[in-house]
């Protein structure tokens, strides 16, 4: 652990060397299941711990979490989360051939190498489960997000930009590159279905578009 600072009065902030340390640090923590603990929140390189301040002090959870942290194997990989195979449709696609010329590729290779590659969801964020999943191949990377975002991405459409690919869970405005559209429900806010978390692996399945009719609306 790099840093640990409070984060409020009912929280601490722990930055983590990688993303695999704050994995490590977040599965721990959890495991922990202390009788305190809030929630964990793991984004990237960092570990939010939320804690019941009529329990426990940031003083008295910082050497827990300290020890904990101390404790991790820095050559072992993090605990492993569940994995998800997520159907995609890639005819179902805006912005397949833009990402194909920005990379040098033919869209079908973009099809192939995004899809045949496992990532890790390092975040949640920017809409209700949205999975920010990493890291994208290296002759993948780089494509620019939009110009101007779109005011409209509908659910289950499947984006990339940078080294990153995630899904839009709910339909939302959206600047990334458009490749394909899972036909999986990843949330419902109002019945608090929320399947994917931070440490989780997922993997993309091409499907057609009949396919991803017969699928259409099925929970993940």
């Amino acid at each position: 652990m790099e840093l640990l600072q409070p984060l409020g009065d009912q929280a601490a902030l722990a930055v983590c060397r990688d993303e695999r340390a704050a994995l490590q640090l977040a599965a721990a923590v959890r495991r922990l299941a202390a009788p305190w603990l809030v929630d964990v929140v793991q984004a990237y390189t960092t570990v939010a711990v939320h804690f019941d301040l009529d329990r426990i002090t940031f003083a008295e959870a910082a050497p827990v979490l300290r020890g904990l942290a101390a404790s991790q194997d820095a050559t072992a990989g993090p605990d492993a989360g569940k994995q998800h195979v997520l159907p995609c449709c890639y005819e179902m696609q805006l912005d397949l051939e833009r990402v194909a010329r920005h990379v040098g590729l033919s869209p079908a290779e973009v099809v192939r190498l995004h899809s045949a590659t496992e990532y890790t969801i390092y975040a949640i964020g920017f809409s209700p489960g949205f999975p920010y999943l990493g890291y994208l191949p290296t002759p993948l990377c780089g494509a620019p997000r939009l110009e101007t975002p779109r005011l409209r991405v509908e659910p289950g459409s499947v984006g990339l930009t940078g080294r990153q690919t995630g899904v839009y869970p709910e339909a939302r405005p959206g600047g990334w590159n458009l490749i394909g559209r899972t036909p999986l429900t990843l949330v419902d806010v109002a019945d608090g279905y929320f399947p994917l978390r931070t440490g989780d692996r997922v993997r993309f399945e091409p499907i057609n578009a009949a396919e991803f009719g017969r699928l259409l609306g099925q929970r993940l």
